[in-house]
């Protein structure tokens, strides 16, 4: 089985009005589907660039923001759940912070075509998301998508530097893991890619990365963004050598677009020059708490 992936380098942009920033979102996806993309990965806290439609008091304050973006969260994900529904793609939306009890958390919600829709909350939180932002971890849970073609699990940025959530998706089912991240700087845009690339060696997997890029002095949440898109598998037979299956040069905004053989997957994990997957499974990931849930898409 075969699916095709877009993965958005994606600008955060200044818009003037809530219509204007969704006809720019559609323009998006318009674009994906024109490459016959079946899922549409987006890039974590591109949300953000809806502070443009605050005051410059909520603008310049990182508290009122996460307040005031709350009352977008539902049209917010209608247009998501439209745009998957009318294109008939998959659509992975900007993480966005929902507030949930009396905490913030990071959340990627998931809209299928069939109006079919789940979320995956950040787990780790970076320093600034914690010290700064008071944005908190959305606990250990974890959501295996189940649609058509496969089932992919998503590692939100600084997630994917970490072995735990990947094995464990991966144990449930997961043969992609998508990566949607937000990085100030080369450091931290390498330190998610070198996250990919492991996550991808250790389960044998494909992973994908879609970063936030571009400048945006309103909003102190996503002032400085730098990244570029790519695609990972295990560096072993019938794949890259280097397990690097494409890239984008940074900061080019567009989507990167890769047809991915999910057969190649099941070959490698039961007759690879390594056999990773199978090797590591059940040693070092038995953390307590962590809940595993299937949603179809």
């Amino acid at each position: 089985m075969n699916v095709t992936i877009a993965s958005a380098q994606y600008p955060v942009t200044y818009h003037n009005s809530f219509a204007d920033w969704a006809q720019h979102t559609e323009t998006w996806v318009r674009e994906a589907v024109r490459h016959h993309a079946q899922l549409l990965l987006f890039p974590e806290y591109a949300s953000m660039e809806l502070v443009s439609l605050f005051s410059l008091e909520i603008q310049s304050d990182l508290a009122l923001q996460l307040l005031e973006m709350e009352g977008l969260r539902n049209d917010f994900c209608n247009v998501f759940a439209d745009l998957a529904e009318r294109y008939e793609v998959t659509i992975v939306a900007p993480s966005f912070p929902v507030q949930v009890d009396d905490k913030t958390v990071n959340r990627c919600y998931v809209f299928g075509p069939q109006g079919r829709s789940g979320y995956q909350d950040k787990y780790f939180m970076t320093r600034f998301e914690q010290e700064s932002w008071n944005v908190q971890s959305g606990g250990p849970r974890l959501c295996v998508f189940e649609a058509d073609w496969g089932k992919f699990g998503i590692q939100i940025c600084y997630d994917v530097e970490f072995p735990i959530g990947a094995a464990k998706l991966c144990a449930a089912g997961a043969q992609v893991l998508l990566a949607p991240s937000c990085t100030e700087t080369i450091r931290g845009a390498t330190r998610v890619h070198v996250g990919a690339r492991a996550r991808a060696l250790e389960q044998q997997c494909y992973t994908v990365v879609s970063p936030l890029i571009g400048n945006a002095p309103w909003s102190p949440a996503v002032d400085i963004n730098y990244g570029h898109a790519a695609v990972y598998s295990t560096p072993d037979k019938g794949f890259h050598p280097e397990g690097i299956l494409q890239t984008m040069e940074a900061q080019k905004p567009g989507w990167l677009t890769h047809t991915l053989d999910l057969r190649l997957l099941e070959e490698v994990r039961t007759d690879g020059q390594t056999l990773n997957f199978r090797d590591q499974s059940g040693v070092g990931y038995e953390a307590k708490g962590w809940v595993v849930e299937r949603v179809a898409v």
